[in-house]
């Protein structure tokens, strides 16, 4: 895989990509017939008729145009449902864990690593920062204390709701290029919904193991 690129973000990015080819093709077909039909289903100019010719209970092109749409929308679906239950696919034992909780106005982050727990609590004026070592599996768990938020880190191409009375959970490989990345909730939430950010810092894996066991225990 790329450096910078998870693998959940390479089925994502695959996806989307697929998804605009095959509207540009279905855009050029439709462009085409209007203007197909524009240039010679037109009226002739110092016609006699009225209207110009017209066609009736043609059944090869009304089946054309029933069936066509239907097997799009059967491989749309298909590709969307195949890349989705793999994306949220979980393990049973992934490197780290990390529990998720959203509230007004911002988040609490408890990882979970080695037998070793890290808290991390923040404010809407203090936004709190999630370490997580380079190139491991690690699985969200996902919820909410209050009203619904969505947990989005634009890097990983991924977000997921978090919920109140719901818990999510996915699971990303984390990036194989250590820098600080920026999360924020993506679902309005309230008066201070645009100051639920948060940052994900991504360090070698020496280095994790060393923060996690400085920290491990407190409540940052």
């Amino acid at each position: 895989m790329p450096e910078g690129v998870t693998r959940e973000a390479g089925i994502m990015q695959s996806l989307w990509n697929g998804a605009w080819i095959a509207a540009l093709g279905v855009g050029v077909v439709v462009w085409g017939l209007i203007i197909w039909a524009s240039l010679f289903h037109r009226k002739r100019k110092n016609s006699p008729d009225s209207l110009p010719p017209q066609v009736r209970y043609n059944l090869p092109i009304e089946i054309l145009y029933t069936t066509v749409p239907i097997i799009m929308v059967a491989v749309f679906f298909y590709f969307t449902a195949r890349d989705e239950t793999e994306v949220l696919k979980v393990s049973a034992n992934p490197d780290v864990k990390v529990k998720v909780e959203g509230f007004q106005w911002s988040w609490r982050f408890t990882t979970e690593y080695d037998g070793k727990k890290v808290q991390v609590v923040g404010t809407p004026a203090q936004r709190p920062e999630l370490v997580l070592p380079v190139d491991q599996k690690v699985q969200f768990e996902l919820n909410s204390k209050d009203v619904a938020h969505s947990f989005w880190v634009p890097a990983f191409l991924f977000k997921l709701d978090v919920l109140p009375g719901l818990t999510n959970r996915f699971e990303v490989t984390t990036l194989n290029k250590p820098s600080t990345y920026v999360g924020r909730c993506a679902e309005l939430c309230g008066v201070d919904h645009s100051r639920m950010l948060f940052t994900v810092k991504l360090v070698p894996q020496a280095e994790y193991d060393r923060y996690v066991s400085t920290q491990a225990g407190s409540a940052q």
